[in-house]
């Protein structure tokens, strides 16, 4: 009989310690996911943008910080990155053959992706097959790993492609909620986009 109730007392004791322990559910309303549903499907529309803005990079070697301008196409990008001063540090062209990278000096180097071209060339890897929708507030082609989002339907996290990403200071531009802070962050980098002019061309 006391061999039971012991069991008992443990039984009772072993689930106590398994709903403490167990991790809270965050509930997730169906207005909320009407509502990211319904943004994303908006935001899908943009293929072109001109983006403006400031951009940060930290490593565990290398850091830059800086201004950004971005033509972004359907095919095609064309970023232009420059220091705190205005001076241009590189320029990189890419379309769906090749990437191309020209740096202060001049000299240019060319590959078929980003990531390896810029870490090759300035010290830190720029996710450009990603970054264009991550920065519209929406994910990439690639598998999700994880995301959240508000109650207004606004992607707020993102995991991507072996990179977290967090969006946050959306406000309409030319009719679209876009985000004007975008962070990511992978193993090796740390890298901060602050937007200060959006120019939108939806198909």
């Amino acid at each position: 009989m006391h061999l039971i109730r012991l069991l008992l007392v443990l039984s009772v004791a072993t689930c106590l310690s398994a709903c403490v322990s167990a991790p809270k559910q965050v509930a997730v309303s169906a207005e909320s996911i009407l509502r990211n549903q319904n943004h994303l499907q908006r935001n899908a529309e943009i293929h072109q943008f001109q983006l403006r803005g400031r951009i940060g990079v930290q490593t565990n070697s290398k850091g830059f910080s800086g201004n950004l301008s971005w033509d972004h196409g359907a095919n095609s990008d064309d970023i232009a990155l420059f220091s705190p001063l205005g001076s241009q540090v590189a320029q990189i062209t890419a379309s769906s053959e090749k990437i191309t990278l020209t740096d202060a000096n001049g000299k240019q180097q060319a590959a078929t992706n980003a990531e390896t071209l810029t870490y090759q060339t300035l010290g830190w890897s720029l996710p450009l097959s990603g970054l264009a929708d991550w920065s519209l507030g929406r994910p990439s082609k690639s598998p999700i790993e994880a995301s959240t989002w508000d109650e207004q339907g606004l992607l707020t996290t993102l995991n991507q492609d072996g990179w977290k990403i967090e969006l946050s200071n959306y406000a309409e531009q030319n009719g679209y909620l876009l985000p004007s802070k975008i962070f990511l962050k992978s193993d090796q980098v740390n890298l901060k986009l602050l937007v200060e002019n959006w120019n939108i061309m939806a198909n």
